[in-house]
């Protein structure tokens, strides 16, 4: 376990991260020279890949600082960045055996990268984390056989980011041992040995993105690749080479600590686009600070941002990030020392980690748009940060769809309304406007009377009250973790 590092060491280390980025962060690239960037980073030991567990600090200051430099070379790299540390290797540290995560070192030892084969076609985040790809065990040979091959390929595993150069993958799929599902797993596998695609794996472009294209996105199929028993990542569950599958640790199930990544993702996401913004608008202050206008009503010369549009979108902004930035700093605060421990986060946490992650991203997409629309032509240079905002787009369906995550606090909320309701209990101060549209809900789905097929598609047709509800959560828990702290 690393000891905490002085202030000393910690702007010493900013220093040489901020240096070291900024030879490698630059969107003109081709996605292998952006990728050789990534290895030459991996192998100078900046960021170790045990940093999510002995140095969560600084494995979010790593993002924040990526995260400024999207602005003007747009998202590729911390994409990159981010799939390699956080989804891939960091489930390695999170439900590898010490032998897993020991294997880390050899492979930052020699800049190997990785990626994070779960989305899928037909499955994915968006479908609550189910996967159709496939791995069943032999024990004849004592070995694993992995495949997503079918009739329509909706088990191909889609956008995987570094899928065109990743030397490791953690493939998540259906573990099959005597002929039973035992559910997701996640598997560290061998895609590339020196530099060629293993036997049974191919891979495909997705196409040209509105931005990031020096980040490389493939679809990946696995027809029956032979892995060796040890590709199971065994901290929390093992299958014997006589085939016996079994729960190494009570009450914890592998793909519980498999979204621990989706928990940190969510943080560095929410930060990345609120760091984005900020950085957006810094620059485009500089500029229309400088910017010289005609003064209403004589000869004397103003600037740009003495209209008054702007000059109240700069102080909205101003308050709306420092706001947010506190918010999802205070996820992060509760987050760490669940990391240094192996922990999984309470449902409270979980829940006010999802709301940082659809407010950051949500608020920065309104605040970067109103601020394109004030300032003219200059939105339109190539310079001028605002050709990367796809960027944000991103943000908003990564490690979660922010609609997806609404839908869950909505019904979480009207599972909670139904308890409370039964009890009699009256809504607790400050909830009442949530519980009017709980009640509302409840009334408009009353006439589905259980027919569930008919109760889903009321609850298609108030969509606009199911999000009005969840918004209404997230500004109550905003509120209240802000009010505390």
């Amino acid at each position: 376990m690393a000891q905490p590092a002085t202030n000393h060491e910690e702007e010493e280390w900013e220093q040489a991260f901020e240096h070291a980025i900024a030879e490698v962060y630059d969107c003109s690239r081709s996605f292998e020279d952006s990728a050789a960037g990534l290895r030459h980073l991996v192998k100078s030991g900046l960021v170790r890949h045990t940093d999510l567990r002995d140095r969560p600090e600084r494995f979010f200051k790593a993002h924040r600082l990526l995260a400024r430099h999207a602005v003007r070379h747009g998202p590729g790299f911390w994409i990159r960045f981010t799939v390699h540390y956080n989804l891939c290797f960091g489930t390695v540290l999170a439900v590898g055996s010490p032998e897993q995560v020991e294997s880390m070192d050899h492979a930052q030892e020699h800049g190997l990268l990785g990626c994070f084969a779960l989305t899928e076609k037909l499955a994915g985040v968006q479908s609550g984390l189910i996967v159709q790809t496939v791995c069943s065990y032999n024990p004849a040979s004592e070995s694993f056989r992995l495949s997503n091959v079918g009739p329509t390929n909706g088990a191909h595993k889609n956008w995987i980011s570094q899928g065109f150069v990743a030397d490791k993958a953690v493939v998540l799929a259906d573990l099959v041992v005597a002929g039973q599902s035992r559910g997701p797993h996640a598997f560290l596998m061998d895609m590339r040995r020196a530099g060629q695609l293993v036997p049974g794996v191919s891979t495909g472009d997705m196409g040209m993105k509105t931005t990031g294209n020096d980040l490389d996105n493939a679809w990946i199929s696995f027809d029956d690749v032979e892995l060796p028993r040890s590709a199971l990542l065994s901290r929390y569950a093992h299958v014997s080479a006589e085939g016996q599958y079994r729960q190494t640790s009570e009450g914890i199930k592998p793909f519980s600590m498999i979204g621990q990544r989706l928990y940190t993702g969510r943080v560095a996401v929410a930060q990345a686009a609120l760091t984005y913004c900020r950085t957006l608008y810094e620059d485009t202050k500089r500029y229309t600070d400088a910017k010289p206008i005609p003064a209403f009503g004589g000869d004397e010369l103003a600037t740009l941002s003495t209209i008054p549009q702007l000059r109240s979108l700069y102080a909205q902004a101003e308050a709306t990030l420092d706001a947010l930035d506190a918010f999802v700093g205070a996820c992060e605060a509760d987050l760490v020392p669940l990391l240094r421990g192996g922990l999984v986060p309470p449902d409270e946490l979980a829940h006010q980690i999802a709301v940082a992650k659809v407010k950051a991203v949500e608020q920065s997409i309104d605040l970067c748009w109103q601020l394109k629309q004030e300032v003219g032509s200059y939105a339109l240079m190539g310079d001028s940060g605002f050709g990367s905002m796809d960027f944000l787009q991103a943000c908003k369906f990564a490690e979660g769809d922010s609609r997806v995550l609404m839908l869950k606090m909505a019904r979480d909320r009207m599972r909670t309304f139904a308890r409370e309701s039964k009890e009699g209990a009256p809504p607790r101060p400050g909830e009442e406007g949530e519980a009017a549209l709980c009640a509302q809900l409840r009334e408009a789905l009353s006439a589905a009377k259980g027919d569930r097929a008919a109760e889903a598609r009321l609850w298609d047709q108030q969509w606009r009250t199911v999000y009005d509800l969840a918004e209404a959560v997230m500004a109550r828990s905003m509120e209240r973790v802000l009010r505390e702290r």
